[in-house]
């Protein structure tokens, strides 16, 4: 939903222009991608990081758009709830040291927008989901006031009928209705962005559904929500269940989720994802681009803007995303968005340098992997990683049957980490960066530390494991304080 909407009222005439357009915009996206040359160039990386804005004790803060306003810096956007940013970074050239650039990059913002923050009398936290919101920080007076996030809360009630109800599991079972979006605005990520030539999408895309539970384990943060224990990285349940525009209560079958994992392994390339985001899913914001002609566009040989598909596959949340982009004359990326905030720089860069190195490096295995691994329990995967963390047994392919078959993903991430570092060295990551980023993950599995396993233990410290208003406090103070050293989450234990 990076388009920025104008407004959040829309006619049924709207729908049926808009509908006309998309159609023609997939037209021309097939011509553009059987193009020889097109979406080739240099192998890239960008990243976009929210951020939560807490007040001095340490409370949502709803001043976003002032925050904004002082820093001034273009990048730095308004996110759906009023204490929360986003900022979007550069893209970096894969070759030699892009996370270093990334982490240097990340730490620059924070301490811009932290001066900023502290002159409002507020302070931001990179996390997962803030361990101290609670339910009166939630509802229509949180919404950030933008025409794009009206238009998103109208079009969720419109689709349902009754209110939003999240229920998740966990030590502390939450049950909570809400009838608007602002509860999955708890939720805050490090997105990644990986170009990919349109000839490799596809295994590029299979390779990446396969790794994502494996990074994920690794990286999660967001154990408590609303003074609840929940998973280590509640954030995957929160969002799709607050984002669950489905009417279930009266229709006898399920139709596909707009937030999810997927439906299926990609067959042919990037083509199939968008035409299925365009078949699948109700059109929710029916704005008109100023492209009148996208087919005349790419038949003539132009780059097309294809702004009605763009808009719609933004509001389809799959958790690895396909990306058109028409700047740099066209090309195709992998968005990565499992990933949580925080709870440092270097913690962020290494959980990405995981995450592509591994997505890289098993694209030559696939032949051997998807055979023997169903797509369903890919999925299954990535929901025990978000559950579980490091403490999550996953289904791998088995090359004897039966296959697959359940392995720690402790014992996992050890063996895969060569094939990270040959994902990395395949894009010309410099071997030094590749192996100071995988070494603070061989760290982690060690001492069996994540950021949510740091969480669940200094709640245990503050308030005997009871997630109590001063307990969270304490916890956010300490998390702020170890946060700011810039040391990686698995030296946090060392030091108490």
């Amino acid at each position: 939903m990076g388009r920025a909407l104008y407004r959040d009222e829309f006619t049924p005439e709207d729908f049926t222009r808009f509908g006309q357009r998309l159609r023609a915009n997939l037209a021309a996206l097939r011509t553009v991608l059987t193009r020889p040359g097109f979406g080739e160039g240099a192998t890239t990386l960008g990243a976009e990081l929210e951020l939560s804005i807490v007040d001095r004790g340490g409370r949502a803060c709803i001043i976003n758009e002032q925050l904004r306003r002082t820093v001034g810096d273009p990048r730095l956007q308004l996110e759906l709830d009023r204490f929360n940013l986003e900022y979007n970074f550069a893209p970096v050239r894969a070759a030699g040291q892009p996370f270093r650039a990334l982490e240097q990059d990340i730490a620059r913002v924070l301490g811009t927008v932290g001066d900023a923050a502290r002159e409002h009398g507020a302070r931001i936290v990179p996390i997962g989901i803030l361990p101290t919101l609670a339910e009166a920080d939630l509802g229509p007076s949180s919404l950030t006031d933008l025409p794009r996030y009206r238009a998103l809360s109208a079009a969720v009630r419109r689709g349902r009928r009754v209110p939003i109800r999240v229920r998740i599991d966990g030590e502390d079972p939450l049950d909570v209705s809400c009838n608007d979006v602002t509860l999955e605005g708890a939720n805050t990520s490090f997105q990644v962005h990986l170009r990919v030539p349109p000839s490799q999408f596809a295994e590029c895309y299979n390779a990446a559904q396969v790794a994502t539970p494996l990074a994920l384990a690794a990286a999660v943060n967001s154990p408590l929500l609303l003074g609840h224990r929940r998973w280590d990285e509640t954030r995957v349940a929160l969002f799709k269940k607050a984002m669950d525009v489905r009417d279930l209560e009266t229709l006898q079958w399920h139709p596909p989720a707009r937030v999810s994992f997927g439906h299926g392994w990609m067959r042919e390339g990037a083509y199939e994802a968008f035409a299925e985001s365009a078949s699948l899913f109700p059109v929710l914001f029916p704005l008109l681009g100023e492209e009148d002609d996208p087919r005349g566009v790419a038949d003539s040989g132009g780059v097309p803007r294809l702004d009605e598909l763009r808009l719609h596959q933004g509001t389809v949340w799959r958790w690895n995303r396909p990306i058109y982009d028409p700047d740099d004359g066209g090309h195709l990326r992998i968005e990565f968005r499992a990933l949580p905030g925080g709870p440092t720089p270097v913690d962020m860069v290494a959980n990405a340098a995981l995450l592509v190195g591994l997505t890289l490096g098993l694209r030559s295995e696939l032949p051997r992997l998807l055979p023997a691994l169903p797509f369903a329990l890919a999925e299954y995967n990535f929901y025990r990683a978000a559950q579980h963390g490091l403490d999550a047994t996953l289904l791998w392919p088995c090359e004897v049957a039966p296959s697959p078959r359940e392995v720690p993903v402790r014992d996992l991430l050890a063996r895969l980490i060569p094939v990270a570092e040959r994902g990395l060295a395949s894009i010309d990551v410099d071997g030094e960066e590749s192996t100071r980023l995988l070494g603070i993950i061989c760290a982690r599995l060690e001492c069996g530390t994540t950021a949510a396993r740091w969480q669940r233990r200094a709640l245990a410290r503050w308030g005997n494991g009871s997630p109590t208003r001063d307990s969270l406090h304490r916890l956010l103070e300490d998390y702020l304080a170890r946060s700011a050293t810039g040391r990686p989450v698995h030296a946090w234990a060392e030091a108490g």
